[in-house]
């Protein structure tokens, strides 16, 4: 018998592994090269870093369904959705703007307000929630489909009638990038590296396709709700899996696969990937029983957000803070002990575990004092 309320382990193991690597690839360690899997796609292509982020929109949308059930009226549950929004959305916003001062000429000065950046991660998180939420619980899960579809497309067709003529898929010629400078100016955009040029990989217009990531991964979870812990069940996950893939790889051939634009194929390739590594989980842990290791990551999951706040404000904190002029904690730690102990681009990535491993700490001593943070 199908499963409606029964609470699936694989599915809070899948965000708790996001969580987890999304800290990872955050936190590189310096003084040579990021390990190449650590490192995104420089534009066009395809990293395993790449994957990390929209598995996460994927996991919000597995959450959305099973809360969408606890909400007695509409106007409850616009009330919640929309307090989210705004919490989840001024979080990130405060996470860039935060510490709120840095050095200049040997001194502290105040960060303003005019060259804090609007968009980010947490932002698109509070954005894809917001919409895939109302979506999810307004339509169909046919309409549902269907929006995602015009979604895809109606992305594609902007970049193309909207970018610049023969640059549509550039950084600075496409659509997106165009739009976000109109509608928030240069100086509230990402700068790779404090440099000149203005591209925000989280804006406005990408984040059109970024909702389909949180309704697919609503659509698994509702599916894996209705249908239960059985092979059925796991062979069609794998089944949307491939032909997303196999749909993405083809898409690829006239819009390409690109994680910094979140492009229409790239969707649709995370969203594959996911349905195939949701479907293993679940075959592993739902019907197998191995539970090994599964704690490890549930921990992560249970202060998702906390912990990923703190993963970044931690960093910063490292980066800010001076072992002595111009030499950051940050950077005196990784010379000082990683990049001698393993020189290279492995120093890199035992940095990044070694840290991963000090908030999952953190995450263990609220799991063990049942301190959960909820918003």
């Amino acid at each position: 018998m199908a499963a409606t309320t029964e609470r699936f382990t694989a599915l809070d193991v899948f965000r708790g592994m996001t969580i987890c690597f999304m800290i990872i690839v955050n936190a590189p360690g310096s003084g040579a090269n990021v390990w190449s899997p650590l490192d995104h796609a420089p534009w066009i292509g395809f990293t395993p870093t790449d994957l990390v982020f929209p598995s996460f929109l994927f996991a919000v949308g597995n959450a959305l369904s099973f809360s969408k059930k606890k909400f007695e009226t509409d106007a409850a549950f616009i009330g919640k959705i929309f307090k989210r929004t705004v919490i989840i959305f001024l979080l990130g916003y405060l996470m860039y703007w935060f510490p709120f001062f840095h050095r200049e000429a040997g001194s502290w000065v105040f960060n303003p307000l005019s060259h804090t950046r609007i968009m980010g991660v947490l932002q698109r998180i509070a954005l894809c929630y917001f919409f895939g939420a109302l979506i999810v619980h307004y339509c169909s899960q046919k309409t549902a489909v269907i929006i995602s579809v015009l979604l895809l497309i109606g992305y594609w067709a902007f970049l193309i009638f909207c970018g610049e003529p023969g640059k549509e898929y550039t950084m600075l010629g496409n659509a997106g990038t165009r739009l976000d400078i109109v509608l928030m100016g240069n100086n509230h955009l990402y700068h790779d590296k404090g440099g000149p040029i203005a591209f925000d990989p989280e804006g406005l217009l990408s984040t059109m396709t970024a909702i389909v990531n949180v309704i697919g991964g609503y659509l698994a979870g509702a599916f894996i709700q209705r249908k239960g812990k059985n092979y059925e069940s796991i062979a069609r996950l794998f089944m949307c899996g491939v032909l997303l893939i196999a749909a993405s790889l083809f898409w690829a051939q006239f819009f390409p696969i690109a994680k910094k634009l979140w492009t229409s194929s790239f969707t649709l390739l995370t969203i594959g990937i996911d349905l195939l590594l949701l479907g293993f989980m679940v075959f592993a842990i739902e019907i197998k029983k191995v539970k090994s290791s599964t704690n490890f990551f549930l921990i992560f999951g249970r202060n998702s957000l906390a912990i990923y706040l703190l993963s970044e404000l931690l960093l910063t904190v490292f980066q800010t803070i001076w072992v002595k002029p111009q030499l950051s904690f940050y950077e005196w730690i990784n010379q000082a002990f990683y990049q001698k102990i393993f020189p290279g681009a492995f120093g890199t990535l035992v940095f990044a575990l070694c840290y991963m491993m000090l908030c999952w700490l953190v995450a263990y001593l609220l799991d063990k004092k049942k301190i959960y943070i909820k918003i």
